[in-house]
């Protein structure tokens, strides 16, 4: 049992937001997932057979309080995204929404475990349902001010990420476009065949991205950046690339955008590195709503410490008949 102090105690006032960001890159049942932990604040980092990693920052500026114990490095664990998930999403409706909430995150606790308390600061009822790997318990009466409910989550070793890497432009002018995340959601949907690949196009005259699915009449989606500003709102591209990625993991990242993305009209930005790396980046805000916080300004525009980044890594298939000039 250890006797120093944990290397992270924080809280946030959005479970919600938090459970957002996190289920975002949750593309399938069972996944594992390690988190990083730092004076700037926290990241968390999931991957797939070495071709598909997600990372979701949750920076510092994010929680209403963030005390890091200076570890020596940055602390690493691991824990099942799942269970986390889960367990985040139980506490993030108490009541029917007549409490407000706060839930406090600390580790490691006695043997290393996760530990997670939420403080109700109005009268509630909330069910509890016990999970596997995960114990709840419940300081005081949830009937009464002030209730506390704890849970723990048992972490372990984290593996060792299997890659890692500094993701390089392709050149002097990025490749890269930004479109709105519905339109992006959609057109990959739309794209769906077992086992196909997805055939990603720029090219700067006319400037355009496209869509290209195999296994099902080469069905092809085009978003022309004079044409449809309104869906694909940025583009940046000084000659014609193409690279080709599977589509599972394509779909990956876009399939479990949440909600509040879509509903905030918010948009996804793609970026093309050396040697095809597809970068996908989402913005999800964790602001709480209706709820006035000095990084929410008297129009409503959130300012960026109240957003979680996201962002998603595909490697693109070997595949010698695609010409990049």
């Amino acid at each position: 049992m250890s006797t120093e102090g944990p290397d992270l105690v924080c809280e946030v006032d959005n479970v919600q937001g938090i459970v957002d960001a996190l289920t975002a890159v949750r593309w399938k049942r069972q996944q594992d997932a390690v988190v990083e932990l730092s004076e700037h604040g926290m990241v968390l980092i999931v991957e797939e057979s070495s071709c598909l990693q997600a990372k979701v920052y949750l920076q510092r500026e994010l929680f209403i309080k963030y005390e890091y114990g200076g570890a020596q490095g940055r602390p690493r664990f691991g824990v099942s995204l799942g269970l986390l998930v889960n367990c985040l999403n139980t506490f993030s409706v108490p009541a029917g929404g007549r409490s407000s909430s706060t839930i406090e995150i600390r580790y490691p606790g006695p043997d290393m475990q996760l530990l997670l308390n939420l403080y109700l600061f109005a009268n509630s009822i909330i069910q509890i349902e016990i999970r596997c790997y995960i114990v709840f318990y419940i300081l005081r009466s949830v009937d009464s001010l002030d209730a506390c409910i704890y849970a723990e989550i048992r972490t372990r070793i984290p593996e060792t990420i299997s890659w890692d890497y500094n993701f390089e432009p392709a050149g002097t002018t990025p490749l890269s476009f930004t479109v709105k995340s519905a339109a992006l959601k959609e057109a990959i949907d739309d794209l769906e065949w077992p086992g196909s690949s997805v055939q990603i196009i720029l090219q700067p005259d006319p400037p355009s991205v496209t869509f290209k699915g195999e296994g099902h009449g080469d069905l092809q989606i085009d978003f022309m950046y004079y044409v449809n500003t309104d869906l694909l709102i940025a583009f940046s591209c000084d000659r014609q690339v193409s690279y080709r990625y599977k589509y599972k993991f394509l779909q990956a990242t876009t399939s479990n955008i949440p909600s509040s993305v879509i509903r905030d009209n918010r948009g996804s930005k793609l970026t093309i590195g050396r040697g095809g790396m597809l970068k996908v980046q989402h913005l999800v805000s964790v602001a709480r709503p209706s709820i006035p916080h000095p990084h929410v300004d008297s129009a409503g525009y959130q300012q960026p410490s109240r957003i979680a980044y996201i962002e998603f890594f595909v490697k693109p298939e070997e595949d010698e008949s695609t010409i990049n000039d």
